[in-house]
């Protein structure tokens, strides 16, 4: 992804993050989203093939009846930072509606190399699923 969409991917999160929220809407809790996004980042860092795919949200069932033809194609798409990460860190999330979010969670890898994902997910009838990811490394100190 060239730096001009990367651009545009922040820009558009951050007008979602300074949009007002209204007294009114109730949100769900964070945790309920976030236990969802670190035990897929934990299934990808085990090579856990049907563990990841568990927390993807329906289209990808749909897409990717065998999960390992899931796993490799997150693979060839460049999110094995993901699976190559140590830690992550939740940062700030934006809710769209009453059953979508967006979630910053920052990963770290073995070298120390520093990564930035955009989590999107839905609240499907199984609970929060993960519908996509935008992930850029981020500059910082690697070894």
């Amino acid at each position: 992804m060239t730096k001009l969409s990367w651009f545009g991917v922040i820009l558009s999160f951050l007008l979602l993050v300074s949009a007002p929220v209204r007294a009114d809407d109730a949100a769900p809790s964070a945790t309920e989203w976030q236990a969802v996004i670190a035990s897929q980042i934990q299934a990808f860092r085990n090579h856990d093939a049907p563990g990841a795919l568990s927390f993807a949200g329906e289209e990808f069932h749909k897409a990717y009846a065998d999960p390992k033809d899931f796993f490799i194609a997150i693979i060839s798409s460049g999110y094995s930072p993901i699976m190559e990460s140590q830690s992550q860190t939740f940062g700030d999330f934006q809710m769209i509606g009453t059953d979508e979010v967006l979630q910053e969670v920052k990963l770290t890898g073995t070298d120390h190399e520093t990564f930035e994902a955009i989590y999107q997910l839905s609240k499907e009838a199984g609970g929060w699923r993960v519908h996509g990811v935008q992930l850029m490394k981020t500059p910082g100190l690697g070894v």
